[in-house]
């Protein structure tokens, strides 16, 4: 039997997303345009949280020249301040999310604006993987990424803020070693690692904030949500 392979197709094309456009076609059609494929059943569809977060009109404005600006809009969409360090802040946001200035984002931005993180970014995917559904005919999962930093660790990678149709953690624990060994402990994040293997082939300046990557083992595909299963509570978490 041939070993399980991941295959990731970036979707170009799809341009300026906009305030109340419908994602759901802009992504089929994009699709539709590469020629060389098609969604299936059991593709998972990653897309970056900003243009979910531009099409839901997250988008506000902030004075480019003024530094607390940001600041303060970083403190509006966080509900504690966990570290400050000059202009950067590490917060927890009102989602549960510990990162950099709130998710706060100015990058591929006119000038004058910044993009937040979506309001619920799990309703978002149900949203949009319902949408594909409709428009497709395909049952697909849906992951919305964003690039975190890691604590005691240099570099940036992308993870899942919000999916449907997918697991957040697949619970390895009873399941045996390759030396027979019984697994104690280990709970796989496999929509961060997908997350990860999809910023590989978005880049960061490529403009393609959209990848399906095929190959996503049957038993990952279930209901799943970052909110009830990846974040973290306070009375789990040593560091906080």
């Amino acid at each position: 039997m041939p070993e399980p392979a991941l295959q990731l197709f970036a979707i170009e094309g799809i341009g300026e997303v906009r305030p109340g456009d419908d994602l759901a076609t802009i992504l089929a059609t994009a699709i539709a345009e590469r020629g060389d494929f098609t969604l299936a059943a059991g593709d998972v569809v990653v897309v970056t949280s900003k243009v979910v977060s531009k099409a839901e009109g997250r988008v506000v404005a902030v004075d480019p020249g003024d530094a607390m600006s940001k600041v303060a809009l970083v403190e509006s969409e966080s509900t504690r301040v966990l570290r400050r360090r000059g202009e950067l802040l590490i917060t927890e946001t009102k989602h549960g999310f510990v990162c950099a200035n709130a998710g706060v984002d100015l990058s591929n931005v006119e000038e004058g604006s910044a993009v937040l993180l979506p309001l619920d970014p799990d309703r978002s995917a149900r949203r949009l993987r319902a949408d594909l559904r409709r428009r497709l005919g395909v049952e697909v999962a849906i992951i919305i990424s964003d690039t975190f930093g890691r604590a005691w660790r240099n570099g940036v990678t992308d993870v899942a803020i919000g999916c449907a149709g997918i697991a957040g953690i697949v619970d390895l624990r009873g399941t045996l070693d390759a030396g027979g060994r019984v697994l104690e402990a280990t709970e796989v994040c496999v929509i961060d690692e997908l997350a990860g293997a999809a910023d590989l082939v978005m880049g960061k300046a490529s403009n393609v904030p959209a990848v399906v990557i095929r190959g996503a083992r049957l038993e990952w595909l279930r209901d799943g949500a970052v909110a009830s299963e990846i974040i973290r509570t306070p009375d789990e978490d040593l560091f906080r």
